[in-house]
């Protein structure tokens, strides 16, 4: 009896110490695991290459349905007038992240830096050269550029990217670039004389188009325009980080990814009135119902799970290496699976 006591007591003590030892195991990998979230960045500056451009949507929609907050990271949304403005912001280390067209990482990568698009929010610009009317009959169509003012957002811009790419692919030999921002900046130069014509994006087409300012001349907001514009499909707009950020930081990346591609099936799901809806009042300033047409006119450009499109990104390799004074010439040396992911995009849980 007093055997079997002694073995009972025995045996009650080593089940304790490797309950003793499974918890402070356990413990360990907690302490771990919390040290290692602790090591990621636990706030992320966005800059966004215009937040009220309809072509950059997801950000604010992404802040306005509640999803990065569901998602536990907190964001900072910051607005800038162009992307190549939001793109020294992330080179300088103020921004963890930029909205912007993904033809900046290739770019950047011409000039030895590594950024890298995370989530694919386009596969085509969304963007379009408007005409003035007054000059219409004289520009229609891009060989038609020689000797004129051409409206951009800033020297650096996928909007110059895009310009030059339409006047070579024409043949043009001299034009002026003129710096003209968005929205009412660009209208402004186009009612004053200062461009003829320009690339710009919604809700600024809309606006110029039912007050009869100016034109569409070459529409990228679909699939059909843009190919036929620039030989293929051309992915835009895009949440990009650098390499370094998105190694040190993957469960960060992870969650601001799942909440962009929530905002990306709510977009694909619901109807312009109803993002419209989610979005700041003062984005419509011009009326709702041009607001919603914006949207309308534009929400088809959005992929529905981020994922970038492999012959999209080539065929903006090959536009920049053609007629991108920054890129020509260096295009065989640019490693594209450097210039964007499809990693954490493919790790968004089901809806």
């Amino acid at each position: 009896m007093k055997t079997t006591t002694t073995r009972r007591i025995a045996q009650a003590g080593a089940a304790l110490l490797a309950l003793g030892l499974a918890a402070g195991l356990s413990g360990c990998r907690d302490s771990r695991a919390a040290a290692a979230d602790a090591q990621e960045t636990p706030e992320v500056n966005i800059i966004v290459g215009g937040l009220e451009k309809v072509i950059y949507l997801p950000a604010k929609l992404t802040e306005g349905l509640g999803y990065f907050e569901k998602e536990g990271v907190k964001v900072n949304l910051l607005g800038e007038q162009s992307g190549a403005t939001a793109e020294n912001s992330l080179l300088t280390g103020n921004a963890q992240a930029v909205v912007g067209f993904y033809d900046h990482t290739v770019d950047l990568a011409a000039k030895n830096q590594c950024i890298t698009s995370v989530v694919q929010l386009a596969n085509i610009p969304g963007e379009a050269e408007v005409v003035a009317s007054s000059k219409a009959a004289s520009i229609k169509t891009p060989k038609d550029f020689e000797g004129k003012n051409l409206g951009i957002t800033s020297l650096g811009s996928s909007t110059d990217f895009l310009t030059q790419a339409l006047a070579g692919q024409a043949g043009v030999k001299a034009y002026t670039p003129a710096k003209v921002g968005a929205g009412q900046t660009f209208i402004a130069a186009m009612d004053n004389g200062g461009i003829d014509a320009g690339m710009t994006t919604d809700p600024t087409i809309a606006q110029l188009v039912t007050t009869g300012k100016g034109k569409v001349m070459v529409d990228m907001r679909t699939e059909e325009g843009t190919k036929a514009a620039l030989g293929g499909l051309y992915p835009a707009a895009s949440v990009y980080m650098s390499c370094d950020f998105v190694q040190k930081n993957p469960k960060t990346v992870q969650k601001v990814a799942n909440a962009f591609v929530g905002a990306l099936r709510f977009i694909n799901g619901h109807s312009a009135a109803e993002i419209a809806a989610k979005m700041p009042k003062e984005y419509a300033n011009a009326g709702a119902d041009l607001y919603e047409k914006s949207i309308a006119d534009t929400k088809a450009m959005f992929t529905k799970d981020g994922v970038m499109d492999p012959d999209g990104a080539k065929n903006v390799l090959r536009i920049l290496d053609s007629y991108s004074s920054n890129v020509k010439g260096k295009g065989g040396s640019i490693d594209l699976s450097k210039t964007y992911t499809t990693d954490f995009v493919s790790k968004v849980p089901s809806p």
